[in-house]
């Protein structure tokens, strides 16, 4: 099974604003062709974020609760370990952590932070695919 770690924008994406981009990313998570990766931090990001009030108004809007997104991210993750700090460093601090995950377990990246997508050549000599949107060609075989 392919790794996949997803910033905290793309779960925003899949659990809160349910953007058809995403939809292959989630019927490949729900077909269990990927397994989606994080870590604690991760998750404590994600819970943070939706405690902002613009995503308070959102979650409203799409009618879905926060403790619902959590949820969702609880049963879907394989939750792992901090990984180490990977070979190259994001301009932003926050991001790091994403790319360090991905690294350690050569796993997709899907995410639509500039600081992350500009470090995508780097990446992939790391065995790294980072990407906007998923698309089943950014796999690397298993």
């Amino acid at each position: 099974m392919n790794a996949i770690v997803l910033d905290t924008n793309i779960v925003l994406d899949l659990c809160v604003f349910r953007d058809p981009a995403v939809e292959p990313l989630r019927h490949s998570l729900d077909q269990r062709v990927l397994q989606w990766i994080a870590t604690p931090p991760m998750r404590e990001e994600l819970a943070r974020v939706l405690a902002y009030p613009q995503i308070i108004k959102s979650l409203n809007h799409h009618q879905t609760r926060a403790a619902d997104v959590l949820a969702r991210f609880d049963a879907q993750v394989c939750m792992v370990e901090v990984a180490a700090k990977a070979a190259f460093t994001c301009k932003d601090a926050d991001d790091q952590k994403f790319i360090d995950l991905a690294v350690a377990h050569r796993a997709a990246l899907v995410s639509k932070d500039h600081a992350v997508l500009c470090m995508a050549r780097r990446l992939r000599t790391l065995g790294v695919a980072v990407q906007a949107v998923f698309s089943p060609e950014m796999l690397v075989p298993a």
